[in-house]
């Protein structure tokens, strides 16, 4: 769970609503995030290594400590867009109906923003009540997706 997983499945979650509008097919949707993912994760790893790097004068890291910094930290954009990723292939193998893929992709990006959300107040051991709160307000950003596509249809 981390700031870069929640930003992939908006990101995705943007890819889907935006190559939805043009009829595009789960097959090329799902091109289409993983290759937006793959430059995304590439360049906040050579971003998260140059800031580790240069973080000051007595924290400064070795290139190939910065640099597995870096991949761990940013794999929540790869972790993130697996979900939406795999429900579009099920759409381009045909398992799915192609337009039902993108529906499930981004119904199962709210599913993940409202558990990720509910995890992160769950670790602080916030009551119940702000694990709710925190699950809908996370998932508000999938939600306004869905509604981007909504009115785009």
């Amino acid at each position: 769970m981390s700031e870069e997983s929640i930003y992939a499945l908006i990101l995705v979650a943007g890819i889907i609503v935006t190559a939805g509008r043009h009829g595009d097919s789960s097959w090329a949707v799902f091109w289409i995030v993983t290759g937006t993912v793959v430059v995304f994760f590439v360049a906040h790893i050579y971003a998260g290594t140059l800031a580790h790097l240069n973080v000051g004068p007595h924290h400064r890291m070795e290139l190939g400590m910065a640099f597995r910094a870096s991949v761990q930290r940013s794999s929540g954009l790869v972790i993130g867009a697996a979900i939406p990723a795999s429900i579009l292939l099920l759409g381009a193998t045909r398992v799915i109906d192609d337009e039902n893929a993108m529906w499930f992709a981004l119904w199962a990006e709210v599913a993940a923003l409202a558990l990720l959300g509910y995890l992160a107040f769950a670790r602080r051991r916030a009551p119940v009540p702000i694990r709710i709160l925190g699950a809908l307000t996370t998932a508000l950003f999938g939600l306004a997706m869905i509604g981007l596509k909504v009115i785009i249809h």
